[in-house]
């Protein structure tokens, strides 16, 4: 059984104008391309409709594999409220777009020896924890960092497309 240990979790809230088909694109293509990850299922996806306005729960399980020994596990939730269409003047047209607000929750999680190479007895457990503790402790403090540091560019590389794409 893999060590599990959760390093990371925030999240941001935002309300106002965007296209969301365009916001989800643009996450999924930001953690597959720059930060790495693979995006291996969407657990959830719900769309509730109350007159014209549409509520969106999306959830995404994503992983990313560092070492033999390292691997990244990332919980996205997308919790969008109140989206409706709207149309916007973009210069002389007008642009069909949406309006509603958004929030994405992130937890990130460092899962050690994943593959369960150490849990075939205890001999072997009691090696890792010797292993862990006095081998490769600040091995695993830098990747508890790294993974912190890449959850939270994503978030504010979400925070920042929205801000942009509320003030076109």
């Amino acid at each position: 059984m893999a060590e599990k240990e959760q390093i990371f979790s925030s999240k941001i809230k935002y309300a106002g104008i965007f296209s969301f088909a365009d916001f989800y694109k643009f996450c999924y293509d930001w953690l597959t391309e720059e930060a790495g990850f693979d995006i291996l299922a969407e657990t959830k996806y719900s769309e509730k409709i109350s007159g014209d306005a549409k509520n969106i729960d999306v959830e995404w399980k994503c992983s990313k594999k560092v070492t033999d020994y390292f691997k990244y596990e990332a919980k996205i939730t997308f919790k969008i409220i109140g989206l409706k269409k709207v149309e916007v003047q973009e210069g002389n047209k007008k642009i069909k777009t949406n309006e509603g607000s958004v929030e994405v929750s992130v937890k990130g999680t460092l899962l050690r020896d994943y593959e369960g190479k150490f849990e075939r007895d205890a001999f072997r457990k009691f090696l890792r924890a010797i292993y862990e503790k006095w081998i490769i402790y600040s091995r695993i403090l830098q990747f508890e960092d790294q993974l912190a540091a890449n959850l939270n560019e994503f978030l504010s590389q979400a925070k920042a497309y929205l801000d942009l794409e509320g003030k076109k």
